[in-house]
């Protein structure tokens, strides 16, 4: 499995002759280090871990060009619909997906989940985490945004993941000392690529030092990556 960041919260996944973007906020992302073409290339799904532009992103005008099926929530599914896409799988918490080389499951996340139209806020379900499997490959875990919650234990319990996308900037998600709280506590992560922080600074963190240091002895768990950086895992 190779994995690229593409800043915030954004990842292109490469299973095989299988291409996922998770999160695909490439246009208005301050960090994003490509161009929507190029990171967007061979991809055949999308999944989405809720309905935020910011992780919404570009998958309408993504899908639309390369024809990639959008994996996310029924009402996000919905909402997607009626910007005219058509090759959509809604499904919803706790349940799981076949793609056919991958499976999705969508757990629960602490946030919130809204896209502001017209001056009113409506809302597109819950926000999710990903879990991605494959034929022989480790168990992907993308948190999407949150906090951190008991129940985590369970995610780990169920699906064992060994590659944790963290993210960590603090005032919209968790900030570094809870999310290395949450990997350490509740996993057991072999790899973990911290998200969701470099890119609207002030707001959230610069860094990725704070959550670094926090997690202490398990630090050479992280690899800190720069956008556009690639790993294989």
């Amino acid at each position: 499995m190779k994995l690229t960041w593409f800043g915030h919260s954004a990842f292109r996944v490469e299973i095989a002759d299988t291409i996922i973007l998770l999160d695909p906020f490439f246009t208005g992302n301050p960090s994003f280090p490509s161009d929507v073409e190029t990171a967007s290339r061979g991809v055949t799904h999308i999944v989405l871990t809720h309905g935020h532009s910011d992780h919404v992103g570009d998958t309408v005008q993504i899908a639309q060009k390369t024809g990639a099926k959008v994996v996310t929530n029924a009402d996000l599914c919905s909402w997607l619909g009626s910007k005219g896409l058509e090759k959509l799988d809604p499904m919803n918490t706790g349940g799981t997906t076949d793609q056919g080389a991958f499976t999705v499951t969508l757990v629960n996340a602490l946030h919130s989940a809204a896209v502001l139209e017209d001056g009113v806020s409506q809302s597109l379900g819950h926000s999710n985490g990903v879990i991605i499997k494959a034929p022989g490959e480790k168990t992907l875990y993308h948190m999407g945004d949150t906090d951190i919650f008991g129940d985590m234990a369970l995610i780990d319990e169920i699906h064992g993941p060994k590659i944790g996308l963290v993210p960590i900037g603090d005032r919209f998600t968790m900030g570094g000392k809870v999310a290395a709280l949450a990997c350490k506590r509740f996993f057991d992560f072999e790899t973990i690529l911290p998200c969701h922080y470099a890119s609207f600074v002030p707001y959230i963190a610069a860094t990725a030092d704070e959550f670094v240091t926090a997690m202490g002895a398990d630090a050479g768990k992280v690899k800190v990556l720069k956008p556009g950086d690639t790993i294989s895992v």
